[in-house]
């Protein structure tokens, strides 16, 4: 037996202990490494060797200036533009999903993209299922954390499961009929 071939329990449980807390992440129909840690604590800042954290709204909005942060929205959040105004400097918006049963995180990434004109990433977090991602794409959202439990492959095809949409959405503002006869 080679040295290199034994390991030690230490270094098989830190594996183990760093594969099961890292979900994957998919941008731009692309898997990709995450540089962003996600702190669900609305009372203090992650360390700075926590950074960039995406980190709950109202954390966020106290440290706004900070360019190592960015906000969750949390799916009952209100866009006013106020808060559309604010977070329009913000990295990256993440909106929340705290069941996949709760569709509302939809709705926020449509309004962000549609009636605010938000540019900048929208990465869907929380109970993120192969099942939605198509339609989170269709509705704005460039970046999907899955669920811990999710399969990075079957969640790429699942982003190719239809190759004609009917209706007009954020990817795609016509609808199937105004293509068809665009294209006679």
């Amino acid at each position: 037996m080679l040295e290199s071939d034994v390991q030690t329990p230490v270094d098989t449980q830190e594996t183990q202990e760093a594969a099961a807390s890292t979900s994957a992440l998919i941008k731009l129909g692309q898997p990709v490494t995450d540089t962003w840690m996600l702190s669900r604590s609305d009372e203090t800042l992650p360390g700075p060797d926590q950074r960039p954290a995406i980190v709950p709204l109202t954390l966020w909005l106290q440290h706004a200036d900070r360019d190592d942060l960015a906000p969750w929205l949390p799916s009952d959040a209100e866009l006013t533009p106020e808060l559309v105004a604010a977070i329009e400097k913000a990295a990256l918006v993440a909106i929340d999903f705290p069941a996949f049963t709760d569709g509302r995180g939809y709705t926020l990434a449509r309004l962000l993209r549609e009636r605010f004109g938000y540019t900048g990433e929208i990465r869907a977090i929380g109970d993120v299922l192969i099942d939605q991602l198509y339609y989170m794409g269709r509705c704005g959202f460039d970046a999907l954390a899955l669920r811990e439990d999710q399969e990075l492959e079957p969640a790429l095809n699942a982003l190719k499961a239809f190759s004609v949409s009917y209706q007009p959405a954020v990817d795609l503002g016509e609808p199937l009929f105004a293509r068809r006869l665009r294209e006679r």
